[in-house]
């Protein structure tokens, strides 16, 4: 039996896959996953065979990984970010009880929030929490709970899957529930493409953020009471005593 190594590359960029990532993609046979994400990895391990999937495909994508274990393959599974945060870590394990034999392990990657947070300063310094707008596997009444309570706690809130083709108006439905506990003016910053072609990061206020046109490839940050701008980056306080 072969093993499958459920991997996080991070953004999709060689310089923000970590080491044992890389480790592992160099030394597994197969490599296999979303069509995306294989593209970003194929011309860094040129010599592996190569599988994907469409989007929606990803339970076939977790049977197809324990399929080439048996066959005494190596295998490993390539989520973007982290495989542990919206990735496939969970279905993973799910389908592996139909396998006891074949052992799974999960390499974590740079989540959105960690590279997003990056480029846009130090927006998560304090407590802040991660909701995933995508209501395919979530209904939207239990989304906007977490939306409410996470803005009513003043934490900072970063957003995954703000719009797609089906949910175009999502931010938008989001930021105005976050209004009925923060200013208009609070500090907010969009990232899109991460790590990839076409990088971009910008810095808007509350008020703005629902007007942007935003898509899968975006991360959104929304401070906290605290959070404000600093030389044109997005930052939340501490507490430090500069000078004292």
């Amino acid at each position: 039996m072969g093993k499958i190594y459920i991997t996080g590359i991070g953004p999709g960029d060689l310089e923000n896959m970590t080491l044992k990532a890389f480790e592992v993609l160099s030394f597994c046979d197969t490599i296999i996953g979303y069509k995306v994400y294989i593209e970003l990895v194929r011309r860094y391990f040129k010599d592996k065979e190569f599988l994907s999937t469409g989007m929606t495909k990803e339970a076939e994508r977790c049977a197809l990984c324990f399929k080439k274990a048996a066959e005494g393959k190596n295998v490993a599974l390539v989520c973007s970010g982290d495989a542990g945060i919206y990735g496939m870590a969970e279905l993973m394990y799910q389908t592996g009880r139909a396998y006891p034999d074949i052992t799974l392990e999960v390499v974590p990657g740079v989540t959105a929030a960690s590279s997003g947070a990056a480029l846009l300063g130090a927006p998560l310094i304090q407590d802040f929490a991660v909701i995933s707008l995508s209501d395919l596997l979530t209904p939207w009444e239990k989304i906007e709970k977490r939306i409410l309570a996470a803005a009513y706690a003043d934490l900072v809130i970063c957003l995954y899957n703000p719009s797609s083709k089906k949910r175009a108006g999502y931010l938008k439905k989001a930021c105005q529930l976050i209004l009925k506990y923060a200013s208009p003016e609070t500090v907010c910053g969009v990232t899109e493409n991460i790590g990839r072609d076409g990088e971009t990061w910008a810095v808007y206020k509350l008020e703005e953020l629902a007007g942007i046109t935003v898509n899968m490839f975006t991360t959104v940050f929304i401070g906290n009471s605290q959070t404000k701008v600093i030389n044109g980056m997005m930052v939340t306080p501490r507490g430090y005593k500069i000078g004292e």
